[in-house]
Parts: C-alpha cells; sequence; structure tokens
C-alpha cells in the first residue's frame, strides 16, 4: 500500500468513527454498564480502589521508563515488556471514569502525549523495530494489543484526542498489513509459546477500532483469526464448542491468561457479526471453567498434576485439583482479573446472575487479597495454603521494584469493580454487587434516578436502596441475589416481596418515587464445605469455612498452630456458628472464633492475611483423624 493510499484509508477511517461505534453491533446488550462517573462507593472496596490509585497508578508506576521499552535502541529485558505502559494507562483511564481525578488525569494526559515520539515509520509503537516486524519470539502482537487497548480506554473515558484515534488505527493498520494470508505472515508463526495463542488476543482491540471506524477490513481480519483457530495444532474455537475440557484444549497449552484474552475478542466479534455459534462457543468454554478450574477465591489455573513447566499459569482442573499439596504455584493475578472481565462481557451479552457470583468470589477474596497492604503492587500469584502471595514471575525491575505484569493487572481488577457493581439494562438499573454506594442510572424513559445504597456488607447482612432523585415514574430495580444467599428476604416500603430466588435477578417493577426504599437481608450463614476429590488422595482430607461470599483462613501472623489439623464443629447441614470478634491485627477486615472439637480458633477473611513478611496462611483445614 502506498503512503498516499495509507493516508487516505486513514483519513477516511477516522471520519468514520465520528459516527460509528454502537451501529457497527448488531447484537445489543442486555446490561449495560453506566456512564463514567454515574457511581460513587462508600467504604469497603473504595478505600482499596483510593489505596491503589493514589500509591500506584499516581505513586509507583515508573511510566518514562516503561515507555523507553519503545526506543529500539534500548535493549528490552524481556519479551513482551511493551505491554506494561499500556496496562498502566488501561487500568488508569477506567479508573479515571470512575473516580473523575483531575491529578490521575493529569498523569495520563502527560505519558499520552510523550508516546508520540516513539511512532515508527510505518505507523505503530512496538519494542521491535519495523525491519523485525512481526517480531514472534519478543512477543510483538501481544505488545501491540496492548498498545491498542491502553490507547482505546484513554480515547474512551479520558479524553477524545484525535491525534490518539489516528495512532490506534496506524497500529492497527500496522499489525494488518503484515498479518495474513499469504504473501503475509502467517499468524501461527507468531508469539513466544509454542503454540502462539496469546497473538490472537490481538482480536479484542481489532474490535474495538472495527467498532469506532466501522472500517470492515479489521472485521475481516478477525474473521481471519478465528479460522485459524487461535493458536498452532488446535482449534480452541471448535474445542469449547465441543465441550472440551479446558486444560484439554490449546493443544497441550492451556494457558489460562492467554485463552481469556483471546476470548474477550471472540465475544466482541460477536456482537457485531450476531453469529451465535461464538456466543455458545464462549459460554460453553464459561460454564467448563465454573465446573473445573475456578477455585474458592475465584481464580484458576496450577502448576500440579499436569503443568508443572508452565509454573500455575495454565489450566489444571484447578477446582478439583485447589488442594493437592503438590502445588507450588496456582491463579495468576492477570488470569483473575481476565476471568473477572470475560464475566462481565458474558453478563452483558446474557443477562445471567451467575456471572456476577463468580466476580464477587474473586473481588472479595482473590483480588483483594493479592493486593500488597500498602496499595503499590499485586502477587503474581496467590496461594490457598503456604506462601500465600509473591513478586515472583515473568517481568522485570525497575530501581529495584518488581515490574510484573500482574502488578499491572491487578488495578484493572479495582477499576471493575464500580464498573460491575451498578449498571442498567432497557428498563432501569441493575444492582450487581452490594458496597455502600450512590449512583446514577437512567429508568424505561431515559429519566434520571439517583439511588444510595446504604450498608456495611459484608461486615452486616443488610442493605437499604434509597431514591434520591427521581420523577414519580413506572420503570425496574433488578437486584441481583446472590446464589450463597439461599434465603434472601426483600422488601420495599416494608412490604415483602415474593418468588426472591438465589442466583437469579429479582425484577422489581412499579411506580417509583423519591424515598422509596428497599431492604435485603441476606442469609450469610457460615458453612463448612469439604475438598474437592481430584487426583491426590492426600488432598481429600480438608474443609473450609466460608461466610456468605467470603473465604475465611488462617493466619500465622496471629496463631502459631495456622496449620495444625482441626474438625470444626458444624451442625447437619454444614452450618459453622461462628463469633464475630474484634480483629487482632490492625488492617484485618474481619475475625471470628470459629469452634473446633478442641475449642475455638481463630480465622480471619482470605483477603486480610498478610504474607508479605513470609507469615503463612491456612484456608483448606487439614482434618483431624
Amino acid at each position: 500500500m502506498t503512503n498516499i493510499t495509507k493516508t487516505l484509508c486513514l483519513g477516511a477511517a477516522m471520519m468514520l468513527a465520528l459516527s460509528a461505534s454502537a451501529q457497527n453491533e448488531k447484537v445489543k446488550d442486555l446490561i449495560s454498564p453506566l456512564s463514567d462517573h454515574s457511581i460513587q462507593l462508600h467504604g469497603y472496596f473504595d478505600n482499596d480502589i483510593h489505596n491503589s490509585v493514589e500509591h500506584w497508578n499516581k505513586g509507583v508506576v515508573p511510566y518514562d521508563r516503561l515507555m523507553e521499552f519503545y526506543d529500539n535502541n534500548v535493549n528490552r529485558p524481556n519479551f513482551a515488556v511493551g505491554e506494561m505502559w499500556a496496562k498502566a494507562v488501561r487500568s488508569g483511564a477506567m479508573l479515571y471514569a470512575y473516580n473523575k481525578d483531575p491529578e490521575l488525569k493529569q498523569i495520563l494526559v502527560n505519558t499520552v502525549n510523550k508516546v508520540f515520539k516513539y511512532v515508527q515509520s510505518n505507523g505503530a509503537i512496538a519494542c521491535s523495530p519495523v525491519e523485525k516486524q512481526p517480531d514472534a519470539k519478543g512477543g510483538d502482537l501481544w505488545e501491540r494489543k496492548y498498545i491498542m487497548l491502553g490507547l482505546s480506554q484513554y480515547y474512551a473515558h479520558v479524553e477524545k484526542d484525535p491525534r490518539v484515534l489516528k495512532l490506534m488505527i496506524a497500529e492497527a493498520n500496522s499489525v494488518i498489513d503484515q498479518i495474513g494470508d499469504a504473501p503475509k505472515v502467517d499468524i501461527n508463526t507468531q508469539g513466544w509459546s509454542r503454540t502462539g495463542i496469546e497473538s490472537y488476543s490481538v482480536m479484542e482491540p481489532m474490535m474495538r477500532i472495527y467498532k469506532l471506524t466501522g472500517d470492515k477490513r479489521y472485521l475481516d481480519f478477525c474473521t481471519y483469526l478465528i479460522k485459524k483457530g487461535g493458536c498452532r495444532g488446535a482449534n480452541i474455537f471448535q474445542e469449547s464448542l465441543d465441550n472440551v475440557r479446558p486444560r484439554l484444549m490449546g493443544n497441550g497449552y492451556p494457558k489460562a491468561y492467554e485463552m481469556l484474552s483471546v476470548y474477550e475478542g471472540l465475544v466482541e466479534y460477536y456482537r457485531c457479526t450476531g453469529e451465535e455459534k461464538w456466543k455458545q462457543s464462549t459460554l460453553n468454554l464459561f460454564e467448563n471453567l465454573k465446573k473445573y478450574e475456578i477455585t474458592i477465591i475465584g481464580n484458576g489455573g496450577a502448576d500440579y498434576p499436569y503443568y508443572p513447566k508452565w509454573r500455575g499459569e495454565a489450566w489444571d482442573d484447578t477446582a478439583l485439583e485447589q488442594t493437592n499439596p503438590k502445588i507450588e504455584r496456582m491463579m495468576e493475578t492477570c488470569a483473575g482479573v481476565t476471568w473477572m472481565k470475560l464475566c462481565s462481557q458474558i453478563l452483558r451479552i446474557t443477562g445471567d446472575a451467575s456471572t456476577v457470583d463468580f466476580i464477587e468470589k474473586y473481588v472479595y477474596n482473590g483480588l483483594i487479597g493479592a493486593m500488597k497492604p500498602g496499595g503499590n503492587g499485586f502477587s503474581y500469584v496467590n496461594l490457598l495454603n503456604g506462601q500465600k502471595v509473591t513478586d515472583r514471575g515473568w517481568g522485570t525491575t525497575i530501581d529495584g521494584m518488581a515490574v510484573t505484569c500482574c502488578n499491572l493487572s491487578g488495578p484493572m481488577g479495582l477499576a471493575y469493580i464500580p464498573y460491575v457493581a451498578v449498571m442498567q439494562n432497557d428498563r432501569g438499573p441493575v444492582i450487581n454487587l452490594y458496597n455502600a454506594a450512590t449512583a446514577t442510572a437512567k429508568t424505561l424513559k431515559g429519566n434520571a434516578v439517583t439511588f444510595t445504597i446504604d450498608t456495611k456488607f459484608p461486615l452486616a447482612n443488610t442493605a437499604t436502596i434509597t431514591i434520591d432523585e427521581a420523577q414519580k415514574e413506572k420503570y425496574d430495580f433488578m437486584l441481583r441475589i446472590p446464589g450463597w444467599s439461599t434465603n434472601t428476604i426483600v422488601k420495599v416500603n416494608g412490604k415483602a416481596i415474593d418468588n426472591v430466588v438465589a442466583g437469579k435477578y429479582l425484577t422489581l417493577t412499579r411506580k417509583w418515587k423519591k424515598g422509596d426504599k428497599i431492604e435485603l437481608t441476606f442469609d450469610m450463614r457460615c458453612r463448612l464445605i469439604d475438598a474437592p476429590h481430584g487426583s491426590n488422595p492426600d488432598a481429600w482430607n480438608y474443609q473450609a469455612v466460608i461466610y456468605g461470599p467470603m473465604v475465611l483462613a488462617r493466619d500465622e501472623n496471629i496463631d502459631a498452630d495456622y496449620n495444625k489439623p482441626v474438625q470444626v464443629v458444624a451442625d447437619a447441614n454444614g452450618e459453622v456458628k461462628l463469633t464475630p470478634v474484634k480483629p487482632t491485627r490492625e488492617g484485618t477486615r474481619m475475625e471470628f472464633l470459629v469452634p473446633t472439637t478442641d475449642g475455638n480458633i481463630h480465622m480471619v477473611d482470605y483477603s486480610s492475611v498478610d504474607g508479605w513478611k513470609d507469615k503463612k496462611i491456612c484456608t483448606w483445614l487439614p482434618k483431624k483423624q
């Protein structure tokens, strides 16, 4: 393509972008996010978000140093490190969509303005020079994927700068100019892994740019990717259609994080084509991950027994193997955050409340449990027993600070909490998570309704939703009833509501007015569950204690006998009578006395256990014989 032709195509694409987006989607979401800055959480998760923004996004993130990886005169320290700057921009933009923090915005504007100096002759920003592109072993396509994602979030939420749109389009064009059917380079030759699955994740930003521009070349490129099967040596899209178990997908390399990233792109492709089989392919994967991979803290992937060489980052029948004492690494934070994001995608296209059950499980346990107490980073992986957290993993070190893929993914998970907490459909607000909040959504007629969620959940089992500002009109309030709350009580203005079903949405339709109240009482009974029976009989004799959505654990910081065998006392229904106590350590969210046959033990919520100074955790309790 000549430079003149490229310029004309780029100009036409930018003109299309001014009027495109939603009209390029053939499938309308059943549930949609609120407009930016439409929700303010109060306490609990908002504290975590503030802690991370102040000490990570506005704190220690070395934006300039990460950007230097795009300088082709600098030897990058590792493959794929070009993702790092873009991930920081991506999470920062999503967090700005929540908190409207002017200091955060200025940091993002400054760093994006600086990145233009790294644009190469073909329009790309990349760690690899043009003559080495596409650079398979360098992770070049993965890096350019993240550059497009970071810039697209910036363009959507921070500033609709036409230069940023032009840069996104040029980045996308640099990829489709290089990758495709002969004489271009085959996608299956690309990537650092032996199957190249990671390179297929470029589908997600390509579909975003297609929606922005309406330029069919980007859609056609994604059609090419799907026809090529998602990795070398297998067709993962067909495998999930055929309900192949996740650990058996992908030609012996079922890498959790990368596979989830590919399916996010597949959902975007489904939205724009309406081809039902791609929706079904995604839903089959979702159901199989729930069944075989997701642990009690909401994440998956492990090293034993099937994939020790992938260091805890592959699907491994983790739901069944999670108590296996041979496991040394499991549940990569990047995988957990991307699982959370895929769940939110599936929620939007299906309205399936179970997606939020799994988001809730992860954010209350795995995500917050991976964050450093000072807010300045995230663990690479999480263990259930033993060394809970670690900085060890893929990445690099800058001025003595570990900078890993997971450090940079964790804040994106935090940004998705307010994104998912309250949403809306065509008929009114949709309440998904019960953190205290003030939110504004749209009614059936498109009018604004502002309401407050007043609660101390999960420290208490009640929540009250009060309409603060609204016209009197008929519309719906949809309330997610958590799957773990088997006997939820709902009242509207003091009157009990029937047909409240755990794990489903409850739709309340009426003429709402200012001052109306919805009261919920959750069934927070504590449950004792037995270990799954995986491949290793040594893993079967364990139990876990779960309180509402919270997984409890023994903490070596307060209990020298944290991993000693015990027999928790429960009734015939598996219910455990907890006694709340004042937390022993500062920073612990909740602590309980838990009865055992040898007296009470102290247990705290999983997320509060501080393992950063080598203290251990015991989540699956060995049973006393």
